[in-house]
């Protein structure tokens, strides 16, 4: 899901788009960045442990430094997902960062320890989703319309 909103993000237009884990992300990159797009993976109804950590490290760094960048969420969940987007909306709430789509659950409706720890494939009709958001939030970046 990340690599086609990031495919996605890169197609047209010459916005710099970079890819890179939540373990790999410092302040210092979320600080350096016009815009947002979080994917997340949902464990037990709630953001997986590498997310969280993410957020944790970087949030009291950033609080009050990104005020108005825009963001996006793509989320891969088990279940509904809900949970995910709510703790992300409360934090980037917190970030006062603006939404610039609404949030875009995938959901692989794995409910078995087989399936729940089996690699998941994700349709093509669901990657290609990801890559419109990614193509629309780096299109608006461009314009300067978000």
């Amino acid at each position: 899901m990340a690599r086609a909103a990031f495919d996605g993000a890169r197609a047209d237009g010459d916005v710099h788009v970079r890819l890179q884990r939540a373990v790999e992300t410092t302040p210092a990159d979320v600080l350096t960045a016009d815009g947002y797009l979080f994917c997340a993976p949902e464990h037990l109804a709630s953001l997986a442990g590498p997310m969280k950590d993410f957020f944790d490290r970087c949030y009291y760094t950033a609080l009050d430094r990104i005020n108005g960048r825009s963001y996006a969420l793509l989320v891969c969940a088990g279940s509904d997902g809900s949970g995910v987007v709510r703790q992300v909306e409360r934090i980037c709430t917190g970030w006062r960062l603006r939404q610039a789509a609404p949030p875009l659950i995938v959901n692989t409706r794995a409910q078995t320890p087989e399936a729940i720890l089996a690699p998941k494939q994700i349709a093509e009709a669901e990657l290609a989703r990801c890559r419109e958001v990614g193509a629309a939030l780096a299109a608006g970046l461009e314009a300067g319309i978000l």
